[in-house]
Formats: C-alpha cells, structure tokens, sequence
C-alpha cells in the first residue's frame, strides 16, 4: 500500500499517460524507483533513465527525447544552475519538474533561467508516515495544508524543544500545536513505525525506546541522507582514533548537510590522513565519507 501510495504522486503534481519522464537519480532510492519510474508505471507515461547525471548534457537529452517532466533533488538543480548560460538554455519541452530539496535561491535562478517550469515540490521520508506537496507553486516553501488531504491523511504541527529533544506540553500534559513547523507526528498506520520528523533530522520522546536504524541522525549530503551513527561505527575500527563523533555541517553554495568528523586520537597516537582517506574511499560510499575532521 505505501509502495502504490508514493507511485501515484505523479499523479497528484499531474503527471500524464503522454508525458515523457527523465531522471538521473539512482533507482536503489525510493525517489527515482518509486515515484520516478513508479509514477511512470501508475500513469502509463514513458520514463527515460540515464545512468549517470550529467549537467554539460541534460538539456541535450530533454530535447533528444522529448522529455515533458523532470525530477530532481536539490543537487541537482544546483548544478545546472551552474554550468555556464547558453543561448539555447530556454529551448526545451519541460513542462514539470518534480522532486525535493530545491533551495529558494537555487528555484528562482532556475525559473529565470530555463523558463516557466512547474515546480512540484514534496517533502518526506522514505522511513516516514506523512508527505506534503507545494501545490501552490510558491518558491521556497512547503505549501499549504489542504483540509480535504489532512483528512485522509492526518497530521498535527506541535512545539518542540530542540534543547531537551522532547515535545512542549501545557498543564495537561498534552502536546501544544503550533502554526510553524517545529516537529511533525504522523500516525501509525498498520504496521509502520512511528517516526517523527523536524527540519534538522530524524528525533524521538524520551519516553521511546533506544534509537534503531530507521531514527538515526540523518544529515543529507548530495541527494543521500547519511546516517551519522554508522558512519562512526566505522571510522571507530580506525587504529588512531579513540573516539568519534560525526555531524553535518552546512557549507556555503552546497545543498544540505556535510560530514564532519570530530576524533579523539589514542594515546600516543599520530593521525594519518592519507590512512584516513584511504580507509574511508574503501569502507564508506564517497557521500557518507566525512569532508571534514577536527582532532580535539
């Protein structure tokens, strides 16, 4: 039910039988399999694949094919904003382009651009219990919360106190609702887990058991949420490191979030980078290996 549920987003941001649907994103994700070549499947619409994302060709391939409607995540859209202009920048079909992660700035450059494009962007989690789309079109933001899709699918904005990590409750001991995002709770439905979700990651009540792996850290980092708690299960069997602890921090002009790496070395130890990066190139994928490491 949840697989025929992100399929048919397509659908909802009006994806057509006729359309031609081109994406780069790899398929072992739920957005480029489910709702890329998923949404193609629930429609009838034709999907182009390429196996690798390439920003010097992209637009080539959209008129090669006759593309209609693009996805995205952020990173990608970036990109393409920042390969040199060309006079033949406006001369394509793209209709739509549908994905998430697109930063305001990063939108609006890419409108003024490549021309009017519809933009459809989507938030959620493959790990989570609730989605919304910006069905409004508005640059920047999530949209609005349409009372018909809050009832088939409910959901509540609650105040959230980031340094307790717990939900704020008033005198009953009830959760206070809040017009901001501050966390998001999605119902359980079946047998999918309970995953609250706020801006800055995945979190949990105090009152939940111990972190599994589907609530663990996850900053994202070119297009792929890493998580943080892995990574240092790796970088711990390091001979030179006594300890570890990783992060995302933001870099400027970059989507999301990079891995930082914050290490105590062993006693009498001397830290190897060279050691380090080989370690990493061929125990970690290249998006989940820290960019950064601050020995303290």
């Amino acid at each position: 039910l949840k697989l025929l549920m992100v399929a048919s987003l397509g659908r909802m941001c009006g994806l057509r039988p006729d359309d031609v649907v081109y994406t780069t994103l790899p398929l072992y994700h739920s957005a480029g399999l489910l709702v890329g070549v998923g949404g193609c499947l629930e429609v009838g619409a034709t999907c182009v694949l390429r196996a690798k994302f390439s920003a010097s060709q992209f637009w080539a391939d959209c008129r090669r094919y006759d593309v209609s409607v693009i996805q995205y995540v952020g990173e990608l859209m970036r990109y393409l904003c920042n390969t040199p202009e060309r006079a033949d920048d406006r001369e394509h079909g793209v209709r739509m382009a549908l994905g998430n992660g697109m930063r305001a700035e990063v939108w609006k450059e890419f409108l003024r651009r490549f021309g009017p494009v519809a933009i459809w962007e989507f938030y959620g989690a493959t790990e989570g219990n609730a989605g919304f789309i910006n069905y409004t079109g508005k640059v920047g933001a999530v949209g609005r919360a349409n009372a018909f899709l809050k009832f088939l699918a409910p959901f509540e904005l609650i105040r959230y106190n980031v340094e307790e990590d717990e939900p704020v409750r008033d005198a009953r001991g009830l959760c206070v609702p809040v017009s901001p995002v501050h966390l998001l709770p999605g119902p359980r439905r079946g047998h999918f887990p309970v995953t609250p979700t706020r801006p800055s990651g995945r979190c949990r009540p105090k009152s939940h058991p111990p972190l599994t792996a589907p609530s663990l850290p996850l900053p994202s980092w070119k297009g792929e949420n890493v998580a943080t708690t892995e990574v240092e299960a790796t970088l711990a069997s390091v001979s030179f490191i006594q300890e570890v602890n990783v992060y995302g921090v933001a870099v400027p002009g970059c989507e999301g979030r990079c891995g930082m790496a914050a290490v105590r070395l062993k006693d009498g130890a001397t830290f190897d980078g060279d050691d380090l990066y080989a370690f990493t190139r061929d125990t970690l994928p290249a998006y989940a290996a820290p960019r950064f490491v601050r020995i303290q």
